[in-house]
């Protein structure tokens, strides 16, 4: 299935099929699995953690917290047990803190530490050092800390921080979580009230869990869509129990694979329906695709439901708005595989966010729709797909440049396009979806590794 010069190792390949059904549960979602780590880590008492996602990036996340003096402890029960040092205080690790691929690990963990009066130096893999880190550098200078780094503020990476950070308002040029979460999380040890100011509502999982632990994080509605979140300095986190729900960006895979097959159904358990996470959710809506909510519930302090989706004949072609983009930053390299299915042109902007991922997503998704025939124009900040309301013609090898979402929605492409689509890595897969061939195998799907024989099947 691929060609000779590929490793059979890490190349896999998805190939036509005719149905998506089952029901299945996606694994816990990556954002909050890292902070509930984290937090965790931080405060006194015993916190216990059920539905942790233990892909590549969490279990690196655990480790930067143990080096760090907190307890991180997978209990043979599958429970997660986390508690600060005993003195309360992380200490200066002896070791350098290899955030693997995560940039969100990365970041937050860099505001953390800016807090104390320590040397930290972060790395990361080949994917992580290409990113900046400059937009989460500016304000935590702002608040004392100092950097020593690459050009452009790329990892390996020192902080040197600082017992009393400055309390400080900041106006973030870009909705960012990230860039949001670690400002409050060096606000935490800051005298005073920290504030980010945001153009656009980006996601809120550490105002969530922060105040399931204890902290006073007030936010506000500004003139012009505008918001204020606000964290007052001082307070100790408290141990709390949480449950991670499953991840509505993983969950996107199983959705976007039964979406484009017609008569499909597939059931996602237990999945978070956050309003700042489910835009993905939306554009299926709007492309004719039938959803329904069920067991609509609170789970760790988010709204969780059970998600029907219901496969239409045909997915029509959709614009998506620039102000959308916050709510499903990471779903559109698999919006984008729909698109190039759906009947009509496809139009997407305000995406520049995803340039500085875990890889420039826009070029390969871009390139990767391209030599599977379809036609598309690529601009700086967005994609306009011209759908001719069937699947491409596939056939092609897709570079995944270490992007673990990259490699699944091409293989998700695949299970629907006229010749097989081939991935030159599923290792970064397990960085967010451990047992995603096997999951997705379950439901109908046909993944193999390249040069297996379909009858003896190798799962990641």
């Amino acid at each position: 299935m691929c060609p000779s010069s590929v490793s059979y190792q890490s190349a896999y390949y998805s190939k036509k099929v005719v149905k998506i059904s089952g029901d299945v549960k996606v694994p816990g979602d990556k954002s909050m699995s890292h902070r509930a780590l984290m937090f965790g880590a931080l405060a006194d008492g015993e916190t216990r953690i059920t539905g942790l996602l233990e892909g590549h990036d969490v279990l690196n996340t655990a480790q930067a917290m143990r080096h760090l003096g907190g307890v991180a402890v997978r209990g043979d029960d599958g429970i997660w047990r986390c508690s600060a040092p005993e003195n309360g205080e992380l200490h200066e690790p002896s070791e350098i803190l290899d955030m693997g691929n995560s940039g969100t690990s990365a970041r937050l963990l860099m505001g953390l530490v800016a807090g104390y009066g320590f040397s930290t130096i972060f790395t990361g893999d080949a994917s992580l050092k290409k990113r900046p880190m400059g937009r989460v550098m500016r304000p935590l200078s702002e608040m004392g800390a100092r950097f020593i780094s690459r050009d452009k503020g790329r990892f390996p990476l020192a902080v040197e921080g600082v017992p009393s950070p400055k309390a400080v308002t900041y106006e973030s040029p870009v909705a960012s979580a990230q860039v949001k979460s670690a400002i409050l999380l060096a606000g935490l040890r800051a005298a005073g009230t920290t504030t980010v100011i945001e153009t656009a509502p980006s996601r809120d999982h550490s105002e969530n869990m922060l105040r399931a632990f204890g902290a006073e994080v007030d936010v506000e509605n500004l003139p012009e869509g505008r918001f204020a979140v606000s964290i007052t300095g001082g307070a100790r986190l408290e141990g709390c129990s949480l449950h991670i729900p499953a991840d509505p960006s993983s969950a996107a895979f199983p959705a976007a694979a039964c979406a484009m097959h017609p008569g499909s159904a597939v059931t996602l358990l237990g999945v978070g329906i956050n309003p700042r996470r489910t835009g993905f959710y939306q554009c299926l809506e709007e492309m004719g695709v039938d959803i329904l909510y069920r067991n609509k519930r609170v789970e760790g302090g988010e709204e969780v439901a059970d998600i029907k989706i219901l496969a239409p004949e045909k997915l029509v072609a959709i614009d998506i708005p620039p102000e959308r983009v916050p709510s499903m930053i990471d779903e559109f390299p698999a919006i984008a595989m729909l698109a190039a299915c759906a009947d009509g042109v496809s139009r997407m902007s305000g995406l520049e966010e995803l340039r500085v991922k875990e890889s420039d997503r826009l070029a390969l998704v871009a390139k990767g729709l391209t030599d599977c025939g379809v036609r598309l124009e690529e601009s700086e900040s967005g994609l306009i797909i011209h759908g001719n309301g069937k699947p491409p013609q596939g056939g092609a090898m897709i570079e995944t440049a270490l992007d673990h979402r990259i490699a699944m929605s091409f293989l998700v492409l695949g299970s629907v396009s006229d010749e097989p689509v081939q991935i030159d890595d599923i290792t970064p897969v397990g960085t967010s979806f451990p047992g995603f061939v096997a999951l997705m195998n379950d439901l109908g799907m046909d993944i193999a590794p390249c040069g297996e024989d379909a009858n003896d099947r190798k799962t990641a």
